[in-house]
């Protein structure tokens, strides 16, 4: 993971839930994808207020993975002053896969990892975006 990232990846923390992790998993996918130019910042230092996220991404373009229509992700980005430039959210690629049932939470299941994988298809378009 590149320190002097331009772009900060932020999935949902959705502890407990297929989607949620799902989420984390399309993340990392995404960084391995394109590690020079992403990282990853844990929503959790976010959501406490932790200084140094707040100024990181307030200073970096951030896009936020989001599980649910709660957008957790998404707001807590916006209420610390954060920059996004992208949202993805897993229930609407969920929406358009109509044929995925992700379950798991600990290891998903064949269609949790599909759902990760295109979940992460899309943030990296998102990134190439930002970068470009």
């Amino acid at each position: 993971m590149s320190e002097d990232a331009k772009v900060i990846i932020i999935p949902c923390s959705g502890i407990g839930k297929a989607v949620g992790q799902a989420t984390r998993i399309a993340a990392y996918k995404a960084l391995k994808e394109r590690p020079k130019t992403a990282r990853t910042l844990c929503l959790a230092l976010i959501t406490v207020g932790d200084e140094e996220a707040r100024v990181l991404i307030s200073k970096t373009p951030c896009i936020a993975i989001d599980g649910c229509p709660n957008l957790c992700a998404a707001k807590n980005i916006e209420v610390s002053n954060g920059k996004i430039v992208g949202k993805v959210m897993a229930t609407e690629v969920l929406r358009n896969n109509k044929g995925l049932r992700p379950e798991g939470v600990i290891e998903l299941n064949a269609d949790g990892e599909k759902l990760a994988e295109l979940v992460a298809k899309e943030v990296v378009a998102q990134i190439d975006k930002v970068v470009s």
